[in-house]
């Protein structure tokens, strides 16, 4: 792609790294930008920056929090169910759960799940908290709502391993999104019967089997 100048170029390549945007797509993008009062572009390139600098997360559950060290907006709502924890992988998949409005207790986001094939252990996901939280005996249910694959599984099962509070009521979301599926591309009527209908971990394993 020949442009005329070479900081427009390289608007186009950074724009271009984002995920589902092509070269053509990047070149609109920018155009538009060119279009537009510097006031406008200032304040979408200061948004962006602050995605990486002002931007942190809830030491609790992993989720976005605005502020260092302080509970994001979930975790320190005294409305929510904070007995019952929801674990997923991403932000992503809260963002899918929320827009159900079905759920009311805290999430906790791994970061995602583990993977031999991509080099993704245990070390490397938010565990150590959730485990913590699971064997303290604060809680009396904890729902698995990783993307029903073998990934997912893998990490439920060694979670599950790691908990030994007896106590603790483990239950997985209801088959009702199908294996190999992903929980932010369902449906949220299909993501709400599946939190609704859920069930004990270890009637899921039996079927597994």
């Amino acid at each position: 792609m020949n442009l005329p100048s070479q900081w427009m170029e390289q608007a186009v390549n950074a724009f271009a790294k984002l995920p589902g945007i092509g070269k053509k797509t990047a070149l609109r993008l920018v155009l538009h930008l060119l279009k537009q009062k510097k006031e406008d572009v200032d304040i979408f390139a200061a948004a962006m920056l602050k995605l990486k600098t002002d931007i942190h997360f809830c030491p609790n559950c992993n989720n976005i929090s605005d502020l260092a060290g302080t509970l994001c907006t979930i975790c320190s709502n005294n409305k929510r169910d904070h007995k019952l924890i929801c674990v997923i992988e991403s932000l992503r998949d809260l963002i899918a759960i929320e827009s159900t409005n079905q759920f009311f207790g805290e999430y906790h986001i791994l970061g995602g799940v583990i993977s031999p094939m991509e080099g993704i252990g245990p070390e490397q996901l938010f565990l150590e908290k959730l485990i913590e939280k699971a064997n303290s005996g604060n809680y009396n249910e904890i729902i698995m709502a990783l993307n029903p694959n073998i990934e997912g599984d893998t990490t439920i099962f060694y979670i599950t391993k790691k908990i030994t509070n007896k106590q603790l009521k483990i239950t997985t979301i209801a088959r009702g999104i199908s294996f190999g599926g992903e929980l932010e591309y369902t449906d949220e009527l299909t993501l709400a019967r599946s939190l609704a209908t859920r069930r004990p971990f270890e009637n899921y394993m039996q079927q597994s089997e």
